[in-house]
């Protein structure tokens, strides 16, 4: 017999999957969540009316979507909407995340941190609602309407989803080419544009992507906010809800599953950390 010691195993780390019941969990979870998403993708392809019934496959209800003009015009809306929100969000992100990270502690940059934070933390109808009052009163003040307001509006809820992913990867960003340019008398613009930025651009990108599908699938601060006209593709989908329902708004809901599945996706390639 050898005398050579053999290692012995310690005990298996803890694991969620070892729990009773954790695969009925998880697949029930999973059936309950997907499911519906699945129905609606595959009614969307039915020849008929119906919303229950399948009368075969077609691309009847694609088709009506991409000749309606209320469709077109919501989804031009949308999409500016959107990319002038993100735009605008992620710059002020971008300042914030370099403001708090990048600077010695000072008083109150907890209260900062929690405040730029804040439309997470309050629920989406509060956030709604107040700006339904401020703007509301600044039309009636001002006689002025048009898509500054939902722009407004969109920015600050915006804001937030921005900054987190642009904070993290400055706080995992190692600072000390940062420094020896300040130490070489180096303007701080020249510092951020030839150093910081080229090391935080991934996080920019990942936050500008997250803050567009943010602003585009967002629909209870844009019912409030919007005046008659402005009309979103989410609000049009809500309108057609409330009238007749066809399955013209199963092929719309999936063409937007489809692209935010694939903004999400790359958001996540550009986002994980590369070696």
């Amino acid at each position: 017999m050898s005398d050579t010691a053999v290692p012995r195993r310690g005990p298996r780390g803890y694991s969620v999957r070892s729990l009773p019941g954790f695969a009925i969990v998880a697949l029930f979870t999973m059936v309950t969540l997907y499911a519906p998403i699945l129905i609606l993708v595959v009614y969307s392809f039915n020849a008929g009316t119906s919303l229950a019934n399948w009368e075969g496959f077609s691309l009847r209800w694609y088709m009506q979507a991409a000749q309606n003009g209320e469709v077109i015009d919501a989804a031009i809306r949308s999409l500016y909407l959107a990319l002038t929100a993100a735009g605008i969000a992620t710059v002020a992100a971008t300042m914030a995340a370099l403001a708090t990270t990048r600077t010695r502690r000072f008083p109150g940059k907890t209260m900062i941190y929690a405040l730029i934070n804040q439309p997470l933390m309050v629920p989406e109808i509060v956030t709604a609602v107040a700006l339904l009052i401020v703007f509301a009163w600044i039309k009636v003040a001002t006689g002025y309407t048009s898509m500054i307001y939902l722009i407004a509006a969109h920015t600050a809820f915006c804001v937030p989803f921005a900054y987190l992913p642009i904070r993290a990867r400055l706080e995992t960003m190692d600072n000390t080419l940062e420094i020896a340019a300040r130490d070489l008398y180096a303007p701080p613009m020249k510092v951020f544009l030839r150093i910081t930025l080229p090391q935080i651009w991934p996080g920019i990108i990942a936050g500008m992507m997250l803050a567009f599908v943010i602003s585009m699938d967002d629909v209870v601060i844009t019912e409030f906010v919007k005046s008659a006209g402005q009309d979103t593709i989410p609000t049009y989908m809500l309108g057609q809800l409330r009238r007749v329902v066809t399955p013209e708004v199963n092929a719309i809901s999936t063409v937007i599953l489809v692209a935010g599945a694939l903004l999400v996706s790359l958001f996540f390639w550009v986002s994980r950390e590369r070696r």
